[in-house]
């Protein structure tokens, strides 16, 4: 059982955490806004949302949520299709009630059944994208948007020829120079942060933005031709009043509701959702060095009450995100109250200083979240689930490539259909060990019995010749599915006739519903 977090012992870690997601999370908010057609306020909306709202009512220490690059294409689909934004708002509202119902039919269950080698291969296929999908912004090519997933782009390109088109063509020096030296100082620090002092609460994806924006000050007084320009930083929009920041919000139209394109976005929205947040909590408890376990059905409470309230202020769906979530981890988070900083950092800096935001350069940050993408998907890890076997490397490395040549969730799924598939295979294996000598017949259930092996306990009792002695032996099991009751019942009710002695090692009774029920004369317990 969790505790309430205590805040006054994690604030030192919590704060300069926080300040460091915001800082990740603020492009990536506009990003996936840009890509899924909505205003680019709308995903800053989805980001404050998802660090106050979701923050305060979720009880996972570590998950960040926020608009999702594995929802754009669910989302411009529904803007396009539906009469105005103001309703696809209105299905986001719906969502989010949908998904309260989810949390309320403990619906937070079934990600419970996800196999491990799934949830470590999502977390390293999110390494690699990273790193291939940063390195191009690290150069200074940012024609792909910020938090893009997919592989192939809408202009026919995809993640591989951008990637080696970013640094064999169009590589922007200023852009390059930041990027390395960032990418330089990240690994350097990781290793030389004092253990004791002041400076081990300082995370060095901050100082990395402050090397960015004066670095890129100092381009432009003693080398102009290197200067990053406004396309190649972050881009917050401005209001110029209080009036006209509070007129960037937009509020859901709930006139349209007997539109039944409403209510199936509403569901598709509530379904993809709910699956991605709670693939990616689990991911973030597999990472967090205090290995504790996040409630899940607390978990699509708090995002159905997130999407409730993002859509009722004019903001994009939120779920809980990997990438935020692992940047929170890797800058030294230690419990939620950074979840929560990090959407009030969004939400001040967004209406105070959005003119200094727009001074950070991409670079700096794709540096940030490349170092990210590296310490989720270290070859360390690849070795290590080769060691445990087919079994846990092969739906590992399928779910890694289907993720890296497809999208998040169509990668996972492909995962998952393997991963169950090495699980049935591994239910399908021997169970049962039948031997005989003379009129001696043993047959032994070495684990429990589920009804896929019905097959071979028939098969096994088929062996049995008449007038034999015939010992079942299930004291190895403490389950034992009630069709294979039914099959040793029939057995036993026809040894009889047989002349076969049937003895039951094992109080099948606490073990099955109901009771073996033939009669005392033709099988004995021990």
């Amino acid at each position: 059982m969790q505790h309430s977090p205590d805040f006054r012992a994690s604030w030192r870690a919590d704060l300069p955490a926080s300040i460091v997601v915001a800082l990740v999370a603020l492009p990536l908010c506009l990003g996936v806004a840009l890509a899924s057609g909505a205003p680019l306020f709308s995903g800053l909306i989805a980001g404050i949302v998802g660090g106050i709202v979701v923050g305060a009512v979720s009880r996972s220490p570590l998950s960040v949520s926020g608009p999702a690059a594995g929802l754009t294409v669910i989302v411009f689909e529904a803007i396009d299709s539906l009469p105005s934004y103001q309703v696809f708002l209105a299905a986001v509202v719906i969502a989010g009630a949908l998904q309260l119902a989810f949390s309320f039919s403990r619906a937070g269950i079934l990600s419970e059944f996800v196999p491990s080698s799934v949830i470590t291969g999502m977390l390293a296929a999110i390494g690699l994208i990273l790193i291939l999908k940063q390195v191009p912004h690290a150069v200074g090519y940012d024609a792909d948007y910020e938090g893009s997933f997919e592989f192939f782009a809408a202009d026919g390109s995809n993640t591989l020829s951008t990637f080696w088109v970013s640094v064999t063509q169009l590589i922007t020096p200023g852009a390059v120079v930041i990027g390395v030296v960032s990418l330089c100082f990240l690994f350097w620090w990781d290793q030389a942060r004092p253990k004791n002092g002041p400076l081990r609460f300082v995370p060095g994806p901050l100082i990395v933005v402050m090397i960015g924006v004066l670095g890129n000050a100092l381009f432009a007084m003693i080398r102009p031709d290197w200067h990053l320009g406004p396309k190649h930083l972050v881009q917050v929009p401005m209001a110029s009043s209080f009036s006209d920041f509070a007129g960037l919000l937009t509020f859901p139209d709930f006139t349209a509701l007997g539109n039944t394109a409403v209510w199936t976005t509403a569901v598709t929205l509530a379904i993809v959702a709910s699956l991605e947040s709670m693939l990616s909590v689990k991911a973030v408890d597999e990472i967090d060095p205090k290995r504790r376990t996040t409630d899940k059905n607390r978990e699509l409470l708090a995002q159905g009450t997130g999407n409730v309230v993002s859509g009722l202020l004019g903001g994009l769906p939120v779920t809980s995100v990997i990438v935020r979530s692992s940047a929170n981890v890797d800058s030294g988070a230690e419990s939620k109250l950074s979840t929560m900083l990090h959407g009030f950092w969004l939400l001040v800096s967004v209406a105070l200083i959005p003119a200094v935001l727009n001074l950070i350069p991409l670079s700096a940050l794709a540096a940030v979240l490349i170092a990210t993408g590296y310490k989720l998907t270290k070859p360390k890890l690849f070795i290590e689930r080769y060691k445990q076997g087919w079994s846990q490397f092969v739906p590992f490395v399928v779910t890694v490539m289907a993720i890296l040549f497809t999208d998040l969730l169509e990668g996972i799924v492909i995962g998952l259909v393997v991963g169950f598939a090495f699980v049935i295979g591994r239910n399908f294996r021997t169970a049962i060990t039948f031997a005989h000598e003379g009129d001696d017949c043993l047959l032994r259930a070495r684990r429990n019995l589920y009804f896929m092996h019905k097959y071979e306990l028939q098969q096994a009792l088929e062996r049995v010749p008449d007038g034999a002695n015939l010992l079942i032996d299930l004291s190895s099991t403490n389950y034992v599915d009630l069709d294979n009751v039914d099959i040793i019942n029939a057995f036993i009710k026809g040894a009889a006739f047989r002349d076969i002695r049937v003895l039951v090692r094992g109080d099948i009774a606490d073990r099955t519903a109901p009771l073996i029920n033939a009669p005392a004369d033709e099988v004995r317990f021990i």
